[in-house]
C-alpha cells in the first residue's frame, strides 16, 4: 500500500534561504529523553540529545531510514516524519505503537507474567519468534535479552540469550508507550530499504542516518548486505536536492585509543563533530560483566551543511 506523505512546510522553508545559514551554533537546551522504549544494538539513547542539538532550527519533514530504537526520532519529536527500517517485525512494533498501543502493552504483559513463573518462557518466545517473526515477541525479547543486544545470525536467526536483569514491569512499559506514542504522533512508519525512503527527501527536509557500523554491528538484521558506498551515493543525491543530511558513523573505540578508518567521499559533508556515546553495549555483551572503563566509544556526526 502506497502512503501519502503529510504535506509539510518544506517548500516554503526552502524558499527562504535566510532560515538556513551555513552554520548555526549547537543548541544546548535539547532535553534528553530518558525513557527508552526499545533496547537495540547501537541505539543512540544516550547521545540523542547531543545529536539533535546540531540539527537545523527549521526543517520540513524529518526522515530517518535506519530507525532501530528510534532514539533520535523520540528526542526530536518532529511534527512530520517518515521513519523506516528493513526488519518487518521491528516496524510492526512502531506501527502498533501508533495505532494499537493497548495491544502492544497487552502482548508484553502476557509474556512478562508467564516469565515470572518460569524464566524458560524466554527461550519459548525466542523459538516462536525464530519460527515466525512478529512484533509482540520481538518487543518482549528486546526488553529481556542479554544487554538489550538483539543479535542476528547470517541466516536471520535471533540468537541472544536471556539477560541477567529481569525485564521491566508492564506498568513501566505502559508509561513508556504513552510517552513515545505522544512524541512520535507525526511519524509514518514503513518497512523499506533506506534508498527508497531517502528518495523522498526534498529541499528543506532533514535526514538522519544511523546505519550499521562496519566496525561493530555486523550482527544487526540485514547488516551483512549493507554497503556504505551505496548509502553515500543516495546521500549525495538527497543533498543535491537540498535536503539536510546528518550521518552517524564509526569514530573512536577503546576510549579514543583506536580510530575506525572509514573512507568518506570528499566534499559530501561540510562538518564533522564528535559525539560521546558512552560505554559500548556490544562489548558489555561480549565481555560478560567485566569492567568497561576502557571501552568508551565516540562516534562521528557528519553534516552536509
Amino acid at each position: 500500500m502506497t502512503e501519502t506523505r503529510t504535506k509539510s512546510s518544506a517548500d516554503s522553508i526552502a524558499a527562504e534561504p535566510s532560515l538556513f545559514p551555513e552554520l548555526w551554533p549547537e543548541r544546548p537546551n535539547v532535553r534528553p529523553l530518558k525513557l527508552q522504549l526499545l533496547k537495540w544494538i547501537g541505539n543512540k539513547q544516550r547521545s540523542a540529545a547531543q545529536i539533535v542539538s546540531y540539527f537545523p532550527p527549521s526543517y520540513g519533514t524529518y526522515i530517518e531510514p535506519f530507525l532501530g530504537s528510534g532514539a533520535v526520532l523520540g528526542t526530536l519529536a518532529p511534527r512530520h516524519a517518515v521513519a523506516s527500517d528493513t526488519l518487518p517485525a521491528l516496524i510492526e512494533i512502531w506501527q502498533m505503537l501508533a495505532t494499537e498501543p493497548d495491544r502492544l502493552l497487552a502482548g508484553y504483559r502476557r509474556r512478562w507474567e508467564k516469565f515470572q513463573n518460569s524464566p524458560g518462557v524466554y527461550e519459548q518466545v525466542k523459538a516462536r519468534f525464530n519460527r515466525k517473526a512478529n512484533a509482540p515477541d520481538l518487543f518482549f525479547l528486546s526488553r529481556a535479552c542479554y544487554g538489550g543486544v538483539i543479535r542476528f545470525r547470517k541466516d536471520g536467526y535471533m540468537s541472544t540469550p536471556i539477560g541477567v536483569h529481569a525485564p521491566i514491569s508492564p506498568a513501566a512499559v505502559a508509561k513508556r508507550i504513552r510517552v513515545w506514542r505522544e512524541r512520535t504522533t507525526g511519524a509514518a512508519f514503513r518497512c523499506a530499504d533506506f534508498e527508497e525512503t531517502l528518495a523522498e527527501a526534498r529541499a528543506g527536509d532533514l535526514v538522519y542516518c544511523d546505519p550499521p557500523y562496519s566496525d561493530t554491528q555486523a550482527i544487526l538484521y540485514g547488516a551483512q548486505a549493507f554497503t556504505l558506498d551505496r548509502l553515500f551515493q543516495v546521500i549525495t543525491r538527497a543533498a543535491r536536492r537540498g535536503a539536510f543530511v546528518a550521518l552517524s558513523i564509526d569514530g573512536h573505540k577503546k576510549s579514543g585509543k583506536r580510530t575506525c578508518d572509514v573512507p568518506i567521499p570528499d566534499g559530501l559533508f561540510k562538518r564533522s563533530v564528535v559525539v560521546n556515546t558512552g560505554r559500548s553495549m556490544l562489548r558489555r555483551f561480549q565481555m560478560e560483566g567485566r569492567t568497561l572503563e576502557s571501552e568508551v566509544v565516540s562516534d562521528r556526526l557528519l553534516l552536509t551543511w
